[in-house]
């Protein structure tokens, strides 16, 4: 290793800053400068350690440049690539301060970072670890954001907290803490490199901390260091969710290791170090709550839950339920408590938690592990078997761990359930969370609730008036019983517009209205046909309507649409809502829907519907939302499909999805979504671009007389207008034309994970997977993740996971002719062995069904 030769002796300085530095050229100029003012600010009591962990850019030429207009205080350190830990390591060797840092050299420490520590620590020797205060940094937009999820840590300012007598607070961020170095000599103390990609700092920490009897921590809330989240995800944080070590090397040798060294070394597990380890896995919940990051690849799956189970037993129970530093998200606290344990638990309570006035149902959920316990059901005194009932399975990265048994039941008579012998308590919300630590923010969330409440109900005059009108006699009488119907915010086009159409000429009883976005083509085109029976999303008549009508019907489920923000701002909606699904559902979309409020959920397939309804599925939902019926777009694709015999199929129609890591968040009450930066360098793009640009593709589809036509997905709609596409491919879009006549003049589709593919099956028309990044898709880094459809098993072409091999397959069938191989013919025939136009009729029965009273002759005498 070069650069290990010692300045020579001088006074030792307070502080070492090591910093291990990585292929960081472009963010250093900025962290050199917060570090040159804290050099200022602080004199004599600074020296850098800049240990580059083999770049392969200029990082390390910045740095010895530094090196050299700071020489005897910073010194520059080179190795071969080994990792963030054995850099800080090499570091540590040959740092001299009384206390050592570790900062990330793409983050930035604010002016009088270092004054507020050291102010805080003149005349104190009872200090053995100084936390400081992490703000987030948007590496696009420059935002610096207060919004760490430990941030509760220093609301009080700066303050000393034993951890024996707090134990809520703990630190583990090695950047942005400070140790002391003798210690860590004395007891060799490293970070252990084995723990990958995450919680290496956490480690390091907390075995640090364990050194001390009744470890006390200084948070200084007045040092601000900026944690830089990089608009590439590149850092080592933001990409750890897709690393397989995740979900094994850092339980093992990170959580599980400092827990069994806490219980040989104490003899017991310090409350501090359990809640620690209790933060970091609540961040495993959260991503398999979310269904849109990570869970455990099926190679570690089996690992993971060993260890886990491992982990477990050293977490008492009573810790786990009064864990409040983070919320454990969805059944974290159960799966915790009783999933690992080997013990049949069924819960001491069911929630009564949504009420259909409607329909006269309430819905009780109660949970379980083990088998199934036998209950009954009184209403009024007399056993009455539930109206819909089916038993959900909670998935917890890839293994069932608990489960829910799902009744809806009459609410007309008093209600009373028994399980396994016993009465249950019914409740109507989850049991609070039992305090060990009662904070102020608890006290006035517990003891004033009704202040909180009426501030957040406050509205403005105008929303008065607005709600005096609506709510009006003459208004709600007129439009009580209405219909609205709506795509997307900004257009049409989909379900939800053919649905309207066909009430509009068929059923003229039903009081429909269509919203779509003033202005926008769909707009324009549906205002001329409709009249004012086409209302402009957030106007004034809009907010009347929605405020009153019956049912909300969309193809599209996201919160801008089904809650809109602009409504349930003024009032809880009462409306019921349709979801009547944009495509197909084949991946497990549960975590995403079971937030819905679904009162009619349309499904397409045999399949598809069981993979919502049947017991042992992630779905809430039962046969009293879900209904098999079909695609209300599927009608009138069956009829443009009629119109393109195989001499009128003119397109080679590449059509991928979109992927949630290229497309930032929604912003509140849109839908119109916009790109990342660099998206043109990624992957998504290059892969798909070999497919547009392929010679091979493009000579086939002159040869047949076919155009190669590239349609986005509407998420990412503007990407075409970023890409240096060839002359030959016309670019398409979903917004303002009719899509299934593209679909129909198909001589091939093209996609990867696209549900349009059930489009091209439900016409026969071939279809080829192009899955470059299989794993990735189906193992939660998109929406969803995957669920009964197997491509290789179920779809309806060839799958591919190279450029070349998808191009060739499609140049074959070109070739060949516009018409699906035998098998795959067969597979589109059981996927849909009903094609009869009459989808958006069942769907219009399955919407007023919706309203009516269930009866049983039990619980209506």
């Amino acid at each position: 290793m070069e650069g290990l030769v010692r300045v020579a002796e001088s006074p030792r300085p307070r502080f070492s800053i090591v910093s291990a530095a990585f292929n960081v050229a472009r963010y250093l100029p900025e962290f050199i400068d917060s570090v040159e003012v804290q050099m200022e600010e602080n004199p004599g009591l600074l020296e850098v350690v800049m240990v580059d962990d083999g770049s392969t850019d200029e990082t390390l030429a910045e740095l010895r440049a530094w090196a050299d207009r700071r020489a005897g205080t910073v010194r520059v350190l080179t190795q071969p690539n080994a990792g963030q830990g054995a850099a800080r390591n090499a570091g540590l060797e040959v740092a001299v301060g009384e206390w050592v840092t570790f900062p990330d050299p793409d983050d930035i420490l604010e002016p009088g970072y270092l004054s507020s520590v050291v102010e805080f620590l003149d005349g104190r020797d009872d200090i053995d670890m100084v936390a400081t205060n992490r703000l987030l940094l948007n590496d696009s937009t420059k935002a610096l954001t207060d919004k760490h999820p430990l941030r509760r840590h220093f609301a009080a300012g700066d303050r000393a907290r034993p951890l024996t007598t707090f134990p809520d607070h703990f630190h583990g961020s090695a950047p942005a803490a400070f140790y002391r170095v003798d210690r860590i000599r004395k007891h060799e103390l490293r970070f252990d490199h084995r723990i990958r990609p995450n919680f290496e700092d956490g480690h390091f920490s907390s075995r640090y901390l364990l050194l001390a009897p009744d470890p006390k921590v200084a948070f200084v809330a007045t040092a601000r260091y900026q944690y830089r989240k990089r608009s590439d995800q590149s850092s080592t944080l933001q990409g750890s969710y897709r690393h397989p070590g995740r979900f094994t090397a850092v339980l093992r040798h990170g959580y599980l290791d400092v827990l069994e060294t806490a219980e040989r070394e104490l003899g017991h597990v310090p409350e501090w170090l359990q809640n620690f380890v209790l933060y970091e896995l609540s961040y495993y919940f959260a991503a398999e709550d979310s269904g849109s990051k990570v869970v455990a690849p099926a190679p570690e799956a089996d690992e993971f839950h060993a260890l886990m189970r491992q982990i477990v037993r050293h977490l008492d129970p009573e810790v786990v339920a009064s864990f409040s530093v983070v919320p454990l998200k969805g059944a974290a606290r159960d799966v915790l408590l009783h999933a690992y344990r080997d013990e049949p638990w069924v819960s001491s309570y069911a929630l009564a938690e949504r009420l259909d006035s409607r329909q006269g149902l309430v819905r009780i959920v109660y949970r379980f592990t083990g088998d199934a316990p036998e209950d009954q059901i009184f209403s009024g005194g007399d056993v009455i078997p539930p109206a819909y009932t089916k038993v959900r399975a909670l998935y917890f990265h890839g293994r069932p761990l608990l489960r829910e048994r799902i009744h809806w039941v009459p609410a007309s008579r008093a209600l009373r359930l028994v399980v396994d012998g016993r009465v249950r308590e019914l409740r109507f919300a989850q049991p609070p969370v039992p305090a060990r630590t009662l904070s102020p923010a608890r006290l006035r969330q517990a003891l004033q609730p009704r202040r909180k409440a009426a501030a957040a109900g406050t509205i403005g005059w105008r929303d008065r008036l607005l709600l005096r009108v609506a709510r009006s006699r003459p208004v709600s009488r007129r439009l009580r019983r209405s219909w609205v119907l709506m795509d997307r915010i900004h257009n049409a086009d989909d379900s939800a517009e053919h649905l309207f159409q066909y009430l509009r000429e068929n059923r003229q009883d039903i009081d429909a209205h269509f919203v779509v976005q003033r202005g926008t083509p769909d707009w324009k085109r549906l205002r001329k046909a409709y009249g004012r029976r086409v209302v402009a999303h957030g106007s004034l008549p809009w907010k009347i309507l929605m405020l009153n009508c019956q049912h909300l019907v969309s193809s599209h489920a996201d919160i801008a649409v089904c809650r809109p923000p602009a409504i349930t701002s003024l009032a809880s909606p009462a409306y019921r809502f349709t979801f009547l699904q944009h495509g197909v559902i084949k991946d497990d979309l549960s975590s995403w829907l079971n937030h819905r409020p679904l009162d009619v959920f349309v499904t397409s397939t045999q399949q598809e519907h069981a993979s919502i309804v049947a017991d042992d599925t992630p779905y809430i939902y039962t046969d009293r939302e879900t209904k098999l019926t079909g695609l209300p777009r599927f009608d009138l694709l069956f009829e443009q499909g009629q119109r393109f015999g195989p001499d009128r199929r003119d397109l080679v129609l590449v059509c991928p999805t979109w992927r949630v890591w290229l497309v930032p968040p929604l912003k509140r009450g849109s839908q119109r979504r916009e790109l990342v930066e660099g998206i043109e360098e990624t992957d998504y793009v290059r892969e798909w671009l070999d497919v547009l640009r392929s010679k091979e593709l493009a000579d086939a589809a002159a040869r047949h007389g076919l155009k190669v036509a590239f349609l986005p997905h509407p998420n990412m709609d503007v990407l075409a207008g970023k890409l240096d596409l060839p002359s030959h491919v016309e670019v398409m879009s979903f917004e303002g034309r009719d899509v299934r006549e593209l679909f129909a003049r198909s001589a091939v589709l093209i996609t990867d994970y696209s549900s349009v593919a059930f489009n091209a099956a439900y016409l026969d028309r071939p279809v080829v997977y192009f899955q470059f990044d299989r794993e990735r898709m189906t193992q939660g880094g998109h929406v969803g993740r995957a669920g009964y459809f197997d491509y290789g098993r179920d779809g309806f072409g060839p799958v591919t996971e190279t450029a070349d091999d998808a191009v060739a397959a499609a140049v074959g069938i070109v070739d060949r002719g516009p018409t699906p191989d035998p098998v795959y013919l067969d597979r589109i025939a059981a996927t849909f062995p009903l094609r009869d136009g009459r989808c958006r009729e069942r769907v219009v029965d399955a919407i007023e069904n919706s309203t009516r009273k269930y009866r049983t002759s039990a619980a209506d005498e």
